[in-house]
């Protein structure tokens, strides 16, 4: 039987680093910066991030993530 998993990976608001989940703290804490955030918070910095942004960054940022997700089922 396959298990199905999904693989997320994410990423610092303030400098784009890559962010590891600490379950007992329950927050997010960037390995380049140390930014430590909740997941809410990592959420509402994400919307406000895409507000921002032209409809060419919006698909540029569709693209680079659909091709990362297709690349992490290549993988397994």
């Amino acid at each position: 039987m396959e298990t199905k998993r999904q693989v997320t990976t994410n990423y610092c608001l303030e400098c784009g680093g890559v962010l590891s989940y600490d379950s007992a703290l329950k927050q997010y804490t960037c390995k380049s910066c140390g930014l430590t955030v909740s997941a809410q918070q990592l959420m509402e910095g994400r919307l406000k991030i895409r507000e921002r942004e032209s409809p060419e960054e919006q698909r540029r940022r569709k693209q680079n993530e659909y091709l990362k997700w297709w690349l992490s089922k290549k993988a397994d």
